[in-house]
């Protein structure tokens, strides 16, 4: 570290000084909302970023030279962590808690708080933008959501261009909060759903075991299931952007429901809405990363990759090493010299961290040999799908923990 560096570091930790001074000791730094990270862990990501600017994982995610790996957690902000259930009782509804711009930002700060994580992710839910579209939708807390079904050409009619800033104010609102929260020691994330999981709680209801009725209106009326899809696909780029412009680094999408499609389906009523999606942001954008995460996806990684998005996640049942191989192979014999470049997210088996943490750092380190086999492939580390409600926030701590002690060599 060069002087003028270790300068701004020393900076750094003296003006956090005064906030030590008080509250539950001289081992805490308290953030503008009243919560307390350590001093060591704020010095640790200030050191980190101040020799960019920019935060670790938003270096990483765009390929940059990173001193480690950077790590959070999908559906790291919730019912895992005791201070969720608790907020819970105030605010019972999930859209009360994800709705309210000071509610969303003090829970999306909840696990960066307790683990140091890397990412900072809004806590919303990926159906948050369809009120924007004449779309009305409940989220029952043990059902899920709850919307009225799409039977007809009628009802695609009615999608109504995405008028994010009137319907929306409150998602502006928490990312602004969030940057100025984590400052450079996080990197803030929003998220939006792909067009294909979008229409099939449209069409479905809700959520679905076997997706019959999606299926079927792609079977039997597929110019109905094209017309929403597209719809969809321009509000859901439009909805990123204003996610970005509200202050998002970068943006996950989720295209959850995708992995449950025969490959031309797929092929047919996923993928072009997933490229549309992702032309929009990066023809506006295009410094802004994204990554993709579809569930079940492991015969899909050469078509997630060839959809421009800078990440693909993987779930736990692709190793990062047969990744890398077939993306490379991709870029060979599909010529898509972009899937040699895409990076990586995950991948670790999210019930692994109902093991002991001896497991939990066996396993985690198996992942990050893999991640570092592999030169000139980025990764950030995840799990393998979201973090299970039940899980001890004790070992979600050592997950992170382990990842933020390996010195990465890149």
């Amino acid at each position: 570290m060069s002087l003028l560096v270790w300068c701004q570091v020393v900076w750094v930790a003296l003006w956090l000084r005064p906030v030590w001074s008080f509250g539950p000791g001289p081992s805490a730094a308290v953030t503008s909302s009243g919560s307390f990270r350590s001093p060591r862990s704020l010095l640790m990501a200030a050191s980190e970023a101040v020799s960019t600017g920019d935060p670790l994982l938003l270096r990483a995610a765009r390929g940059d030279a990173v001193e480690r790996t950077p790590v959070w957690m999908m559906r790291q902000a919730g019912r895992h962590m005791k201070v969720y259930r608790d907020l819970c009782h105030k605010h019972p509804t999930f859209r009360e808690r994800s709705e309210n711009a000071d509610v969303a930002t003090e829970i999306s700060l909840q696990p960066w708080r307790a683990y140091g994580v890397d990412g900072c992710i809004l806590f919303s839910d990926i159906l948050t933008p369809l009120p924007a579209m004449g779309i009305a939708f409940d989220i029952a807390e043990k059902e899920g959501p709850v919307l009225p079904r799409m039977t007809s050409m009628a009802d695609v009619d009615r999608i109504a261009p995405l008028q994010p800033q009137q319907h929306t104010p409150f998602v502006a609102e928490a990312l602004r909060n969030l940057r100025r929260e984590v400052g450079h020691t996080a990197t803030v994330l929003g998220f939006v759903g792909l067009p294909f999981t979008l229409a099939t709680y449209l069409v479905e209801g809700g959520s679905s075991h076997d997706y019959r009725r999606i299926k079927t209106l792609a079977y039997e009326d597929p110019a109905m299931l094209h017309a929403m899809l597209s719809r969809l696909a321009t509000n859901i780029g439009e909805y990123a952007l204003f996610q970005i412009e509200a202050g998002a680094q970068v943006i996950q999408l989720f295209d959850s429901w995708a992995g449950v499609l025969a490959p031309d389906d797929y092929d047919a009523f996923a993928a072009p809405y997933q490229r549309q999606v992702v032309d929009l942001i990066k023809r506006h954008r295009p410094d802004v990363p994204l990554i993709m995460y579809i569930h079940k996806s492991g015969a899909l990684l050469e078509r997630m990759a060839a959809t421009g998005v800078d990440i693909v996640s993987l779930d736990w049942t692709v190793s990062l090493t047969e990744a890398a191989a077939r993306l490379d192979h991709a870029a060979t014999s599909m010529s898509n010299e972009h899937a040699r470049r895409v990076g990586l997210q995950g991948n670790l088996d999210p019930m692994v961290l109902f093991a002991s943490p001896s497991v939990i750092r066996q396993k985690t380190d198996a992942i990050l040999a893999a991640a570092a086999a592999l030169p000139g492939r980025r990764h950030v580390m995840n799990l393998g799908h979201g973090i299970d409600a039940a899980t001890p926030e004790a070992h979600a701590k050592v997950f992170v923990d382990v990842v933020q002690s390996h010195r990465r060599r890149r």
